[in-house]
């Protein structure tokens, strides 16, 4: 059983590629993928890149190519849900394509030939992800401690949303939670790639599940806090909620 390790930048998860042991790396599709051992189980740790059609991508050659088992995402996102806060965690339970419109040919945000508005996750392995940031968010020891937060960092679990847009300034956040919320999908966090991942590892059969740290609050100071928060605290969060999980499969 192989778990692959998916994240759109470098950051997101520097601290599990300095840790990898055994590690072999392979260059395919464009990506550099890194095979070892972490916690003493098989995994692949791989960068999509921004945006859907990449994260699709790569999702895809870690099934095909790697063989893959099970995905896991591991990144950052914009805060929409109310309470939600910048250092918290949400782990995705689904996801929706916020910028997917094939009305009036089917219902807005569902993806034609899908059931639904909503691309679900793992329920198994997503159980196992949140009992992971659990873990680690109650025996943080100063782990999670940074400049943006006033409060210890909460658990979320719910939907999340992904687009190829990144959300910058209240008035575009207000008009994309907003109809989402009165067609009854509330939105704990938005992102560039889980839903696309979502609906490859729905294509496949394969178990995914998602973690995504707030960096923002998807507001107008979401182009100044972003960056920062990436290069200070992602690969933190990463290392011990990733290793976290290992240690439970």
């Amino acid at each position: 059983m192989t778990t692959a390790i998916l994240s759109a930048l470098p950051e997101e998860q520097s601290g599990l590629l300095a840790s990898l042991q055994q590690a072999a790396q392979v260059r395919h599709a464009g990506r550099v993928f890194s095979r070892g051992v972490l916690q003493g189980q098989p995994v692949v740790l791989a960068l999509s890149g921004i945006g859907k059609v990449a994260a699709a991508t790569t999702a895809a050659a870690l099934i095909e190519r790697f063989g893959a088992t099970r995905i896991v995402f591991t990144g950052v996102a914009g805060g929409l849900g109310e309470g939600v806060r910048v250092g918290d965690v949400v782990v995705a339970q689904d996801y929706v394509q916020h910028d997917m419109d094939a009305s009036p040919l089917f219902a807005r945000w569902q993806v034609p030939g899908y059931a639904g508005v909503r691309l679900p996750c793992d329920a198994a392995l997503t159980a196992l992800l949140s009992g992971a940031v659990s873990a680690c968010l109650e025996s943080a020891g100063g782990h999670f401690d940074h400049e943006f937060m006033q409060d210890a960092p909460r658990l979320h679990q719910g939907l999340v949303a992904s687009g190829d847009r990144f959300v910058t300034c209240a008035q575009v956040s207000r008009a994309l939670r907003e109809p989402l919320r009165a067609a009854g999908h509330e939105v704990l966090a938005v992102e560039m790639e889980g839903a696309a991942v979502a609906q490859v590892c729905l294509d496949y059969g394969v178990p995914f599940a998602a973690v995504r740290t707030i960096s923002d609050r998807a507001d107008d100071d979401a182009h100044v806090d972003f960056p920062r928060f990436i290069a200070a605290v992602a690969s933190r969060y990463a290392d011990h909620i990733v290793r976290a999980l290992l240690l439970s499969l």
